[in-house]
């Protein structure tokens, strides 16, 4: 006769059995080869570098202008807001790059 099946073998079976029947298509770049999400992603780069040295220029500056009217308070916020741009600056030279391998890598 026919070998009994349990409960969760038999779903088993039929859970492979319709999986195996769904397609699977090879990846597609979803913009069509598009230059606009490039060019769009490019500018943003460059618009996080220039705010980064933007941000380090006015905390270097905010600092020396605390410096020179004897505020040391302003002193602290110009070398913690230094401390974080340098930080943004860091993590932009990391991320630049890991964006463009995943760019090159898709098309």
């Amino acid at each position: 006769g026919v070998p009994e099946m349990s409960l969760p073998g038999l779903l088993q079976t039929v859970v492979h059995a319709i999986v195996a029947e769904i397609p699977n298509p090879a990846p597609a770049d979803p913009t069509g080869n598009a230059k606009g999400i490039t060019l769009l992603l490019s500018y943003i780069k460059w618009g996080v570098l220039i705010v980064c040295a933007g941000v380090a220029l006015a905390s270097a500056g905010y600092m020396a202008a605390g410096k020179l009217s004897d505020r040391p308070d302003n002193v602290h916020k110009g070398k913690t807001a230094f401390l974080w741009s340098f930080g943004a600056t860091v993590a932009a030279a990391i991320a630049i790059p890991a964006l463009n391998t995943v760019f090159a890598a898709a098309s």
